[in-house]
C-alpha cells in the first residue's frame, strides 16, 4: 500500500494528521476492506472510531449496498432487539404492524455497531448467532431468516475487564474482534496537534464569518500540554468556543482554556481542591464534574453580586469565559 493511496483516503473522508499510529489504523482497515470478516475497532470516546466502517465499507464489495450506523449505547434495553431484528405484528404492545430490522434492511452490506459493549446480554445471544451463521429471529416469530451482512464494531470499553465482569460473552468477543485496528487517543499524537489546531481554526473562520482568524504560538504551546480526555472531539469545542469568544482576531492561550474545571486530577483555575480525594476515581463521569463546576460559577457569582469581572477574577479565568460557561449552564441572576 503507497503513501499516496493512503493520501487519498484521507483526503476523501476528511482525516487530519500524519501520526505513525494513525497511519497504521488505516492502513489496516484498508487491507481488511475488501473481506468479509468482523472488525473490531477500539479507541477512547472522541477519537473518531466512525470514520474507520466507513472507509471498510466504502472500499469494499458491499459499497453499493446499505451502510447502517447504529449506536448501541443509545437504544433502551427493552427496544434494542427490535431495532436491530425486527418484530412481528402483535408481538408486544404497540406493535400494529410487521417492521424489519437493521438487519434485514442492510442485507448485502455493512452494519456498524458503535458502543457494543453496551449490549444486553440477552442481544449478544442473537448477535453472536448472526455472526455464526447468519441467522435471525424477528421478535415474536419462530422463522429463522438468513442475512449477509458485514460487521464492524466499536467501543470504549476495556473488553476484557467487561468478559471478566461478565458483561460482555468473551465468545462474541472473539467473534467480533478478528481484526482489531485500535485508534490513538489525542495525547498520543501531539505531532498532530498544529494539524489539527489550524484545521479547525480554518473550519470555524469560514462558519463564524472571520477571515482573519489566526491561532498564537503560546496558544498552540497549551494544546499541546493539555491532557485532552475528550480527544478530538473537545479539541474542535475548544477551538469554535475560542473562536467566539477571543476578543480580536487571534486565538490566545486564555481562549483555550479546558471546557471543565477537570484538568489532570485539579481544577483548572484557583481552587486548591483535588477532585480525587472526593470523587471515586471510578466515577469520572462529566456529569459529575459538571455539577462541581457549576456549584463554584454559581457560587463565585453570588459572592460578588453577579459582578462578572470580579467573579471572573476569584476564579481565574477570563471574563469571556465565564460568561461562556454561565450560557452553557444557564446561570442568571434571581430578580
Amino acid at each position: 500500500m503507497n503513501l499516496e493511496s493512503l493520501q487519498t483516503i484521507k483526503q476523501r473522508f476528511g482525516i487530519i494528521g500524519n501520526n505513525n499510529q494513525l497511519n497504521e489504523a488505516l492502513q489496516k482497515a484498508m487491507r481488511v476492506a475488501p473481506t468479509d470478516i468482523s472488525v473490531l475497532v477500539t479507541g477512547e470516546s472522541g477519537v473518531g472510531k466512525e470514520v474507520i466502517p466507513k472507509i471498510i465499507h466504502n472500499l469494499s464489495h458491499r459499497k453499493h449496498a446499505k451502510y447502517i450506523a447504529v449506536n448501541c449505547g443509545a437504544i433502551p434495553e427493552g427496544t434494542i432487539d427490535s431495532e436491530l431484528f425486527g418484530y412481528e405484528k402483535g408481538s408486544f404492545t404497540g406493535a400494529s404492524q410487521t417492521r424489519n430490522g437493521y438487519f434485514e434492511v442492510a442485507d448485502g452490506g455493512t452494519i456498524f455497531l458503535d458502543e457494543v459493549g453496551e449490549l444486553p446480554l440477552t442481544t449478544q445471544v442473537r448477535l453472536l448467532r448472526v455472526l455464526e451463521n447468519g441467522e435471525f429471529l424477528k421478535v415474536g416469530s419462530s422463522k429463522v431468516q438468513k442475512t449477509d451482512v458485514r460487521i464492524v464494531a466499536a467501543t470504549n470499553l476495556n473488553m476484557n475487564e467487561a468478559i471478566h465482569k461478565g458483561k460482555f460473552r468473551e465468545d462474541l468477543f472473539y467473534r467480533l474482534n478478528v481484526i482489531p485496528v485500535s485508534l490513538p487517543a489525542l495525547r498520543e499524537r501531539m505531532d498532530d496537534m498544529r494539524l489539527l489546531a489550524e484545521f479547525f481554526v480554518e473550519k470555524y473562520k469560514t462558519e463564524l464569518a472571520k477571515p482573519e482568524l489566526t491561532i498564537s504560538p503560546d496558544a498552540l504551546k497549551l494544546l499541546m500540554k493539555l491532557p485532552w480526555e475528550g480527544n478530538i472531539r473537545e479539541l474542535e469545542n475548544t477551538i469554535e468556543r475560542a473562536a467566539i469568544l477571543c476578543s480580536g482576531d487571534t486565538i490566545e492561550s486564555e481562549d483555550v482554556q479546558p471546557d471543565t474545571l477537570y484538568s489532570e486530577g485539579r481544577p483548572v483555575w484557583g481552587q486548591d481542591v483535588d477532585l480525587r480525594q472526593i470523587i471515586p476515581e471510578d466515577a469520572g463521569l462529566n456529569e459529575v464534574l459538571y455539577s462541581v463546576e457549576k456549584k463554584m460559577l454559581t457560587q463565585a457569582l453570588s459572592d460578588t453580586d453577579f459582578v462578572q469581572a470580579r467573579a471572573a477574577e476569584n476564579l481565574g479565568i477570563t471574563k469571556s469565559l465565564l460568561q461562556y460557561k454561565m450560557k452553557k449552564y444557564q446561570i442568571k441572576k434571581k430578580k
